[in-house]
C-alpha cells in the first residue's frame, strides 16, 4: 500500500487524526524519532496515514520507505527496535514525535543516531563552527 500523490490511501488512522495532517505532496509526513529519557534526537524517517496508525496500535515505530516503497518497522531486520512511548503532532499538524525507547543503533550505519557524523555547528556559544575546529 503505496502513499499517494491525489488522494489518501484506505487506512484504520482515526478519521478526525487523518484530517488534521498535513501531508507532502506524496502523501508522507516526517517523523521524527528521539529517546523518550534523555531526549536524544535518533532519527527522521517518514510515515503515511497507514504507518501512523501501525505505530500508534503496536507500539513499535512502522515508517514508509521511500527507496523500497514499502513499510518496515524498525527492528525487524536488524534487532534495534523501537519501542513507542509517546506520539505528538507539531504545532502545525505537519511534523510527527515519536517518543522511543531505542535498543540498539537508530541509524542505518549502525551508529546509536543519524546526527552524530556530520555536526556542522558544535557549543554555538563558542561562536566556532565544527568546521573552523
Amino acid at each position: 500500500m503505496a502513499p499517494m500523490t491525489s488522494t489518501p490511501q484506505p487506512s484504520s488512522l482515526d478519521p478526525e487524526l487523518a484530517a488534521r495532517l498535513k501531508r507532502s505532496t506524496d502523501g508522507l509526513v516526517p517523523a521524527i524519532a528521539q529517546q523518550y529519557d534523555t531526549g536524544e534526537v535518533l532519527m527522521l524517517g517518514w510515515m503515511d496515514d497507514e504507518a501512523l496508525h501501525r505505530t500508534l496500535t503496536t507500539g513499535r515505530c512502522t515508517y514508509w520507505s521511500r527507496s523500497r516503497q514499502e513499510y518496515w518497522v524498525k527492528g525487524d531486520t536488524s534487532g534495534h527496535f523501537q519501542w513507542v512511548k509517546s506520539v505528538a503532532l507539531d504545532c502545525d499538524a505537519d511534523t510527527v514525535l515519536v517518543k522511543v525507547d531505542q535498543v540498539g543503533a537508530a541509524c542505518h550505519t549502525g551508529a546509536r543516531t543519524c546526527f552524530d557524523a556530520d555536526v556542522l555547528l558544535k557549543d554555538a556559544d563558542s561562536g566556532v563552527a565544527a568546521s573552523d575546529q
